[in-house]
């Protein structure tokens, strides 16, 4: 097998392909039934490791990791151990904010303890989370306030500091600024799926970004098919960027590395078809 493409943010080398978790969290963007469905059958460190142990082995080695009280440090221990490979762990912690922080600024002792946690948990890339990004962004003055002092907070913990967001503009407005960070989190689907501008709009940003974008939600969670979903988003980012994908199975988790590669090396993706009474008529009698 190929190995998987790479590139840096920070500094730090990361896999191209970043493991998602919202679907092992049973974070579906469905249906309350759907998720808990999804939370009964994978939500488990046992279960999860065995997904992570698939992209470990095919070089797959970055994960987005939630900042929340869940399972999934475990989950990540266990499949170092199995493969003997360590995770490059992206984590998107939120921080206390009122009506005040955009103006008077964030309680840097509330961050600075959530962010020695972070350190106890082994992440390297720290990307304060939409909830926290996103209010902080000003459209008047084309800047993201009071960020500097949670990024410098960051950087003095050995974290390499990104900014996760679902609004364009953070990544305009940061770059504009000379904000200290490495990299962002921009949701980058076919469909414009909980995207706030219009696809194209949002791959000029993305192109014209001065740091490596990390794409979310590739497939729409789950109303775009893998196939159709990463040859877009393959296609249509630069060389730096990343591509997050989401999964419930180790089998789901192989066949987007195998997909990814013959995307990425311009071959023909051959993945395994599911074979239904519909599809007889298109069969080839020899494989009938």
């Amino acid at each position: 097998m190929s190995v998987f493409p790479r590139t840096e943010v920070g500094g730090v080398s990361v896999s191209r392909m970043i493991i998602g978790t919202n679907w092992f969290l049973g974070y579906t963007h469905c249906t309350a039934g759907k998720s808990r469905s999804t939370e009964r059958m994978v939500t488990n460190p046992g279960s999860i490791a065995e997904i992570i142990e698939v992209f470990l082995k095919a070089g797959v080695d970055t994960i987005m990791c939630p900042h929340t009280k869940t399972c999934m440090y475990d989950a990540i221990r266990e499949a170092e151990q199995r493969t003997g490979t360590k995770a490059v762990i992206i984590s998107t912690p939120s921080f206390p904010t009122d009506p005040r922080t955009p103006f008077d600024g964030f309680d840097l002792s509330a961050c600075a303890r959530i962010l020695d946690e972070e350190v106890v948990k082994g992440v390297v890339i720290c990307m304060p989370h939409t909830s926290t990004t996103d209010l902080m962004v000003d459209k008047c003055t084309r800047e993201v306030r009071q960020m500097d002092a949670v990024c410098r907070l960051i950087r003095e913990r050995g974290m390499v500091p990104g900014l996760s967001t679902h609004v364009p503009e953070t990544v305009v407005y940061a770059d504009e600024t000379g904000l200290d960070v490495e990299t962002y989190i921009q949701i980058f689907n076919s469909m414009g799926f909980l995207m706030q501008l219009e696809v194209d709009w949002v791959a000029r940003i993305i192109h014209n970004a001065k740091k490596p974008v990390i794409t979310i939600k590739p497939m729409a969670a789950g109303q775009l098919r893998p196939y159709q979903a990463l040859t877009f988003s393959w296609n249509a980012i630069r060389d730096c960027d990343m591509v997050t994908v989401g999964t419930m199975a180790p089998e789901e988790a192989q066949e987007l590395v195998d997909l990814s590669l013959a995307i990425l090396e311009r071959r023909p993706a051959l993945p395994e078809l599911q074979r239904t009474r519909s599809k007889a008529t298109v069969l080839a009698r020899s494989s009938s």
